[in-house]
C-alpha cells in the first residue's frame, strides 16, 4: 500500500508541475501578460493584441508543448517496456526519421508553399507508411527482428534526407529544411493542434492499451505467452501507437529527441521498476520537460530563437555521459 501511496503522490507532483509550467509558458514571451488575461481572453473573440498574442501564438505553443512532451516520454517508456532495452526510443524503430522525410519532401517539392498543412500531412503520412512497412519486415519475428527492421527504416529513410538536401538548389529551402529538422514549436497555431491532436490521442490509447502486457513481458516472452498474453497484438499496438503519436509530433514541430530516452530513465527507479506504472509518470514527466526546454528557450536572449532540439539535445547528452559514468564507476571498469 505504501509503494501505491508512493506511486500517487509522485504523478500528483509531476501533474501540478505540468500545469505550473503550462501556465507559465502561456505567460512567458516579449509582451507581458498575467493571469487575468489568459482567463479572460481565451473565451473572448476581440482583436486586442494580448488577447491574439495569448490565443494565437502562447496557447498553442504551449498545448503543443504540453503534448509532445508527453507522448515522447509515452512512447520512449513504452517502447523500453516492450524491447526490455532501456536505450530503446520512438527513433529506434524509424518514426522520426520518416516523419521527418515527408515533411523534407513537402519542402524540396514546394508543396507546403502551395499548401501549408501539406508538410505536416506529408509527415503524419510517412510515419503510417513506417507502421505497414515495420509489420510487413518483422512479421511473426522477435524484438531483435523488429529492432533490426526499424534500424533499417531509419537508416533508409536519413539517407533519403540527406540526399534530399544534397540536390536541392535552392539554398532557401535547403535552410528551411535544416532549420525544420532541428526541432521547433515557435508560430504554431492552433490549426497544427487540431491537425495532430487526433493522431496523437489515438497513439495514446494504443500505447496505453499495451500497457498489462508489458508488466508480463518483463518477465520474458516465454513467459508472456505461457500466461495467454497474445505478444504480436502487443507488438502491433506498442509499433502503431508510437507511430501515430511520435509521427503527428514530428509533423508539426520537427525532430526533437532524447526526452523519449532521458525521462523513463530518470523515473524508473521511482515507480518500482513496473513498465506499466512508468507510462503516466514519463508522459507527464515527458510534458514538463519539454515545457520547462520551451520555456528556456524564449527567457535565453539571442538575435536567432534556440531550436528546442538543440535545447533536448544539449540537456540529453550531458545526461547520458552522466550514466555512461555510474555504470562505470559500478562496475568497477
Amino acid at each position: 500500500m505504501d509503494d501505491q501511496k508512493h506511486y500517487y503522490f509522485l504523478i500528483g507532483i509531476l501533474a501540478f508541475l505540468v500545469a505550473i509550467l503550462f501556465t507559465f509558458s502561456v505567460l512567458v514571451g516579449t509582451t507581458g501578460s498575467g493571469l487575468s488575461d489568459i482567463f479572460t481572453t481565451i473565451g473572448q473573440h476581440d482583436s486586442e493584441i494580448s488577447s491574439l498574442i495569448i490565443r494565437e501564438i502562447r496557447l498553442p505553443r504551449a498545448i503543443l508543448g504540453l503534448l509532445i512532451g508527453a507522448t515522447l516520454g509515452l512512447a520512449g517508456a513504452t517502447l523500453q517496456g516492450y524491447l526490455r532495452n532501456p536505450l530503446a526510443e520512438p527513433g529506434v524503430i524509424g518514426v522520426s526519421t520518416a516523419a521527418a522525410l515527408g515533411a523534407v519532401l513537402a519542402i524540396y517539392t514546394g508543396l507546403s508553399l502551395v499548401v501549408p498543412l501539406a508538410l505536416p500531412l506529408m509527415a503524419i503520412g510517412g510515419s503510417l507508411i513506417v507502421v505497414l512497412l515495420l509489420q510487413t519486415l518483422a512479421g511473426a519475428g522477435s524484438v531483435l527482428t523488429l529492432i533490426l527492421a526499424g534500424v533499417a527504416i531509419s537508416s533508409l529513410c536519413g539517407a533519403l534526407t540527406s540526399l534530399v538536401l544534397n540536390l536541392s538548389d535552392n539554398p532557401f529551402a535547403s535552410l528551411e529544411i535544416v532549420f525544420w529538422l532541428l526541432g521547433s514549436i515557435t508560430d504554431r497555431s492552433m490549426a497544427h493542434v487540431w491537425l495532430a491532436a487526433p493522431f496523437i490521442l489515438t497513439g495514446w490509447l494504443l500505447l496505453i492499451a499495451s500497457a498489462r502486457a508489458l508488466d508480463v513481458l518483463s518477465l520474458g516472452e516465454e513467459v508472456a505467452l505461457s500466461l495467454g498474453v497474445n505478444v504480436k497484438q502487443t507488438r502491433l499496438l506498442v509499433v502503431s501507437g508510437t507511430a501515430i503519436s511520435v509521427g503527428a509530433c514530428t509533423a508539426v514541430s520537427g525532430v526533437i529527441g532524447f526526452i523519449g530516452l532521458v525521462v523513463p530513465h530518470l523515473l524508473r527507479p521511482l515507480v518500482g521498476h513496473h513498465p506499466s506504472r512508468l507510462l503516466l509518470a514519463s508522459a507527464l514527466a515527458g510534458a514538463s520537460l519539454l515545457l520547462c526546454a520551451d520555456i528556456l528557450v524564449r527567457i535565453v536572449s539571442s538575435s536567432t530563437e534556440l531550436k528546442l532540439g538543440v535545447v533536448t539535445a544539449l540537456i540529453g547528452g550531458p545526461f547520458f555521459l552522466f550514466l555512461i559514468l555510474r555504470l562505470k564507476a559500478f562496475y568497477g571498469t
